[in-house]
């Protein structure tokens, strides 16, 4: 397919983050680190983008001012490098935005198909300005303004919309162009590069790293963009109600020199299935490892509303958003049910009764973790009140989370090696159970990981 040509009433724009500087000499686009020198211009096709720098324009009104230099071909060519948003129209309408963010791929050069299809890595929804389409892999964003496209997503087979013949051709051709059409509704499960990935885990990819769709830092990594607007979640979680089971804090100077080596831990670490319900973790051993991987060392406030906090283990901006709920079923010394660790005042608060449906369900939930569908002695809820860290970070919040509760993990790992016991990391949880045992709104604090701790059954 030859480079297009698009419909008069087409609207140019200079793409989001570019500058356009403009001499005598030519013209230079800036959008660091890639910028584009623009020489031979006419004195018309200078003064278009002159005009391009005051806001979006048609090739029309560009070409007013001109003096009869080619326009047209010029906004074609910055189109096709990626430099122009490029929205097309229709009797006086918006259609549809192109809003690239990098490189654009080479204009197709074979026919579209009639079996051409949607990717299944394509998403299509709605935020503040209408209905945009996105794909992980593109080079860029398409904005629908008119409903009645919607109907044409899935490709040149799609249902009809009541719209011109080459408004259709035209969008058909752009999706084509653009990354969101495929040959047919197999294609990507032919190749196991792009079959072995589902569609949230390749997003959640593309929006957690740098990449050409994040290229700048306005709205990726720790902006604080709610500060301001919202005050950021304390530090301590609201005490859940009933009477406190005080946990006794270990000699940290005994532990220190008890404790085998670091290679002795590393070397030793194993992941647990099988343990001693006959001799099961004590409660102190649980208050010696809570304290150890998990308490709260210190706070300290930086600046009106922040505060920042001191645990044993890394957590990015130290904000800590990781609350622990111990799941007891066999513990000597203290009654079964689901508990919080308070980390602030080293006790454990009683959450839900062991016999409630949501705490039974967090128990089964282990049948496939542990040798011959055993239930565990503790089962450890790692939860995360996601605005501590949302308030503060954007794109890669989630991310950011799931990193936490990966060192989380390795530090509960190397203490229970340390202190002869029993663990194995669950790779997944039970987030309904989670959220109705402690009542709370999974947007404001949900389970996102688990591990299960123990006396190990004797070798």
């Amino acid at each position: 397919m030859p480079a297009v040509t698009y419909p008069d009433q087409t609207r140019f724009a200079l793409r989001d983050g570019v500058t356009c500087l403009t001499t005598l000499a030519g013209a230079v686009l800036l959008n660091p680190p890639r910028n584009e020198k623009l020489t031979g211009l006419a004195a018309g096709q200078l003064q278009a983008l002159e005009t391009l720098n005051r806001g979006p324009a048609t090739v029309s009104e560009m070409s007013a001012a001109a003096g009869g230099d080619d326009v047209a071909g010029l906004m074609d060519r910055l189109a096709d490098a990626g430099w122009l948003s490029v929205t097309v129209r229709d009797g006086g309408r918006d259609l549809y935005t192109i809003r690239p963010f990098g490189q654009p791929a080479p204009r197709p050069t074979t026919p579209l198909s009639w079996s051409a299809t949607l990717s299944k890595f394509a998403v299509l929804h709605r935020d503040s300005e209408g209905f945009v389409l996105e794909h992980p892999r593109a080079w860029c964003d398409l904005r629908i303004h008119d409903p009645r496209l919607l109907a044409l997503l899935d490709g040149p087979g799609a249902a009809d919309a009541n719209l011109p013949v080459a408004v259709k051709s035209q969008f058909a051709e752009d999706l084509h162009w653009c990354g969101f059409l495929v040959p047919d509704a197999d294609a990507e499960d032919r190749e196991f590069s792009t079959r072995s990935w589902s569609l949230p885990d390749l997003w959640f990819h593309r929006r957690s790293t740098l990449g050409e769709r994040t290229v700048t830092w306005e709205h990726f990594g720790p902006t604080k963009w709610a500060k301001g607007q919202f005050p950021q979640p304390p530090a301590r979680k609201a005490s859940y109600p009933g009477e406190a089971v005080a946990l006794r804090v270990p000699d940290l100077a005994v532990t220190r020199a008890e404790d085998p080596t670091l290679t002795a831990v590393l070397e030793d670490r194993v992941s647990t299935r099988a343990f001693d319900d006959a001799h099961p973790i004590t409660i102190d051993q649980l208050a010696e490892l809570l304290y150890r991987t998990a308490r709260t060392r210190s706070t300290q406030p930086v600046g009106e509303g922040e505060e920042l906090v001191s645990r044993p283990y890394p957590s990015g901006g130290s904000v800590y958003e990781l609350e622990l709920y111990p799941v007891v079923r066999n513990v000597d010394g203290l009654t079964p049910g689901m508990y919080h660790y308070d980390s602030f005042e080293h006790v454990l608060r009683p959450v839900a009764a062991a016999d409630s449906p949501a705490v039974t369900r967090l128990l089964k939930s282990t049948s496939a973790t542990l040798a011959q569908g055993a239930e565990p002695q503790v089962l450890m809820v790692m939860a995360a009140r996601s605005g501590r860290v949302m308030w503060a970070y954007e794109q890669v919040a989630y991310a950011n989370i799931l990193k936490h509760v990966g060192v989380l993990m390795q530090t509960i790992y190397l203490t229970v090696t340390a202190m002869g016991l029993g663990t194995c990391a669950q790779g997944f949880g039970d987030t309904a159970a989670f959220a109705a045992a402690t009542g709370v709104d999974e947007l404001a604090e949900c389970s996102v990981g688990s591990m299960i701790i123990g006396s190990p059954a004797p070798r």
